[in-house]
């Protein structure tokens, strides 16, 4: 194990479990990631692995066939698997989202049909609040539920879902003015539905489009899509929860599970980036020496090692605020904004440290200086963080005078 971002206070259980995952990780996730990533291949073989030592199922309850285990074994398994490649760990991500805001939210009915399967890692899931003119706005969706007897019909066009082709379950976040007359907050006016599909591209049932997958820059290997919605009916009983104008709750609810895990991405990514920057420190030699025993890239170490340790602290916290049921949109907001920015600073310097090297496809810190921006805008930018932190403190520390 790292001396790096260790995690006090763990038992047997999770640190076995952590364990396995870092050995899956090094054996099978690193050895071929660079080259999926610039093939731009979904890595089934590592899904099938990570379905195989029960990822899927890691935080659903015991119940429905998981693991039951907590979201700081869950974030530390992303950190871990993020360490190997980010995009495996979005597609994990996305599924969990989906099935944290079942098991919080779901009828008993709707928990009974999808949790045990989604903990086998049968049914995967993905979820979807952005559209095309959307941006962090969430309250100016347009996509739209009418009622139609037993049913709804929904229309509109969804946008940046991860998981959009490869998953059988999505969580669409969609306006539905049914009992919530004109002038009711926007907030209050939005239902989550839980959308079965069929995996693929195209027409994946009636009146739902899924087209091919949208060319990036980085965060490769992970299908990211539309969605497209015409005159798609889905059953009352696809609800989530049951009850209209409760959606922008539990998807907000959703993505604070979701900023725990971005940070644990940014810690996995970040660990990464440091292992190469001090592995090539000592490899490479300049003036008669190896670059690791100049000042300079001393001084450079020291602080991207630092950083490391200080996201990794402020992600366990969140996850740890979070699983003892108190609020923690602060802790989340907090540590997502500073791992992502501390994840895109240590990448760039593990690069720099790599000097031409670097920017050659050959060497694997290319690809996670390509992979560190999508962190700074998943589940909210920089300064939605900002924002949420902000209006969070002056709660905390409002003036009595």
């Amino acid at each position: 194990m790292s001396r790096l971002a260790q995690t006090h206070g763990l038992t047997d259980v999770q640190r076995e479990i952590l364990s396995t995952v870092r050995d899956f990780v090094d054996k099978e996730i690193i050895p071929v990631a660079t080259e999926l990533e610039h093939r731009d291949e979904y890595p089934q073989d590592i899904v099938d692995g990570l379905k195989e030592l029960g990822l899927f199922g890691l935080m659903i309850p015991e119940e429905y066939g998981g693991l039951g285990e907590s979201l700081l074994t869950y974030a530390l398994c992303v950190e871990e698997i993020a360490r190997g490649w980010m995009s495996v760990s979005g597609i994990i991500n996305t599924h969990f989202i989906v099935a944290y805001m079942l098991k919080q939210h779901g009828t008993a009915e709707q928990k009974d049909h999808f949790l045990p399967r989604m903990a086998a890692g049968d049914i995967r899931g993905a979820f979807s609040m952005s559209e095309p003119a959307l941006g962090s706005d969430v309250s100016a969706i347009s996509s739209k539920a009418v009622r139609d007897g037993e049913e709804y019909v929904l229309n509109g066009q969804k946008m940046w879902l991860t998981n959009g082709g490869t998953s059988s379950l999505v969580a669409v976040l969609v306006r539905s003015d049914e009992g919530h007359p004109e002038g009711t907050a926007p907030h209050k006016s939005m239902t989550t539905f839980l959308v079965e599909k069929e995996p693929g591209f195209g027409e994946v049932r009636p009146g739902l489009t899924i087209p091919g997958k949208i060319d990036k820059m980085g965060y490769k290997g992970v299908d990211t899509t539309e969605l497209i919605m015409d005159g798609l009916r889905i059953p009352a009983n696809r609800v989530l929860g049951g009850v209209t104008g409760r959606g922008f709750y539990q998807m907000m609810d959703g993505v604070e599970v979701g900023r725990v895990n971005v940070a644990a991405r940014g810690c996995g990514v970040a660990q990464r980036a440091f292992e190469l920057g001090v592995q090539y420190a000592q490899q490479r030699h300049t003036f008669g020496k190896q670059i690791a025993e100049h000042q300079a890239i001393q001084f450079k170490l020291a602080e991207m090692a630092t950083k490391v340790e200080a996201a990794h602290a402020m992600m366990v916290n969140a996850a740890r605020k979070k699983d003892s049921g108190e609020r923690n949109d602060l802790e989340a907001g907090m540590a997502k904004y500073l791992a992502s920015e501390y994840c895109k600073e240590v990448v760039e310097d593990a690069f720099r440290i790599h000097g031409g090297y670097g920017f050659s496809k050959e060497y694997e810190i290319e690809r996670l200086y390509r992979e560190a921006p999508m962190l700074l805008i998943g589940e909210g930018t920089a300064e939605i963080q900002k924002m949420i932190i902000g209006r969070r403190l002056l709660e905390e520390y409002r003036f009595q005078g």
